[in-house]
């Protein structure tokens, strides 16, 4: 099975797919609400506002207000973002975003639990959030059900409809035992801890690292205030519903190795046969069948932090696997077996590559072997501890 790779901010659309009819989804809100709800574990008297985008999940809103009044918590509405119907309105928005921004902030300080429902994550609200989040205030819960980047498809394959995608988030949300995944990412994390890890694909990726004392990022859908208090960087405080990945960043001295690509796009240019070579976190040499010069291209515009190893993931949530018919990768890869190799700045996960600007770029593999140490715990894509 082909791996699939996202550049960033390169949103992969479906020309068939129909996710702009509103009430095409039929989700069940109610139960939705109440999960989402439960996985917060509210705490008496704390204050939970809902973030929502006016065109998406508005029928979510109500459910979930009842749902925090129910469990003890102090329900401070909805706030709406302003989505721009034209462009002379966007580019008005973009002149007061600062203004907002910095408004929100103040607004937002007594703010315990926000929920970033779909469509809200480029807003001055969003952004504020997560200034407060970094002072170690608050926490968030993200559903990012309908942003173009939550699904991928594979090389020759197409996405499902926004509908078929939606009912994958929702059963994921529903039905994932929570307590298992939180053991096997714990189980995992404290195996990687002092030993080498080793991804190797079919098609020559060969990379090793270690972790160290890098946080470690577990996404077991656990949104309390225990847990996220108790967060060592940003992304522990931004809680992903659906849930099911663990992510770090290695000692970036210590990732030696080769990525090997399928086909793939860089620089919005189709490029085959790619493979990076690494020393040290860095991309020191890269050869390509074709399309070399696309990928020089998008690394020379991105500066030194495009030349190196940002994070690795893997996905453990056995609901969101790719599927076997039809394969696509669900919910930026956290489904068991999914593995994640980044370039770019990882300085939200605790490692040591910034630069002027903000680069990511994410590279899945549904093919990948993952060993630790001497324990094989993904084999071809296929999770094996569990």
């Amino acid at each position: 099975m082909y791996s699939l790779y996202v550049i960033p901010f390169l949103f992969i659309l479906n020309p068939t797919n129909p996710s702009s009819v509103k009430g095409l989804s039929s989700l069940d809100w109610p139960r939705i609400a109440h999960v989402i709800v439960q996985r917060m574990a509210l705490e008496k008297g704390e204050k939970v506002l809902v973030v929502a985008h006016p065109d998406k999940f508005q029928d979510l809103v109500s459910p979930i207000r009842y749902e925090v009044m129910k469990a003890g918590g102090i329900d401070l509405g909805v706030m709406n973002a302003l989505p721009a119907s034209d462009e002379r309105e966007s580019d008005a928005l973009q002149r007061s975003s600062t203004l907002s921004w910095e408004a929100y902030k103040a607004m937002l300080l007594k703010v315990d639990v926000a929920i970033m429902l779909p469509g809200t994550n480029t807003t001055p609200a969003y952004a504020a959030m997560q200034d407060l989040l970094k002072t170690g205030k608050g926490r968030t819960v993200h559903l990012h059900w309908q942003e173009d980047r939550s699904v991928s498809a594979l090389a020759g394959q197409s996405l499902p409809v926004r509908h078929d995608i939606d009912q994958v988030y929702q059963k994921a949300l529903l039905q994932t035992d929570y307590d298992a995944l939180k053991q096997i990412l714990q189980r995992f994390e404290h195996a990687m801890r002092d030993r080498e890890v080793h991804v190797a694909t079919p098609l020559g990726t060969d990379l090793r690292f270690r972790i160290g004392d890098r946080p470690v990022n577990r996404q077991d859908g656990d949104a309390s205030a225990a847990r996220t208090n108790r967060g060592i960087i940003l992304i522990d405080r931004e809680i992903e519903l659906p849930a099911g990945v663990i992510r770090v960043a290695p000692l970036e001295e210590t990732v030696h190795g080769t990525i090997a690509f399928p086909p793939s796009q860089w620089n919005n240019h189709p490029v085959i046969g790619l493979k990076l070579d690494f020393i040290g976190g860095r991309v020191v040499d890269f050869n390509a069948e074709t399309g070399r010069q696309h990928v020089d291209a998008e690394m020379a515009q991105a500066g030194e932090v495009g030349h190196r190893f940002r994070e690795f993931a893997l996905g453990f949530n056995p609901q969101l696997a790719v599927p076997k018919e039809n394969p696509w990768i669900p919910y930026y890869g956290y489904g068991a077996g999914v593995v994640r190799l980044s370039l770019g700045d990882n300085s939200e996960l605790g490692g040591t590559v910034s630069g002027e600007q903000v680069y990511i770029r994410w590279n899945f593999f549904t093919d990948a072997t993952v060993t630790v140490g001497d324990q094989v715990w993904v084999r071809d894509g296929k999770l094996l501890m569990d």
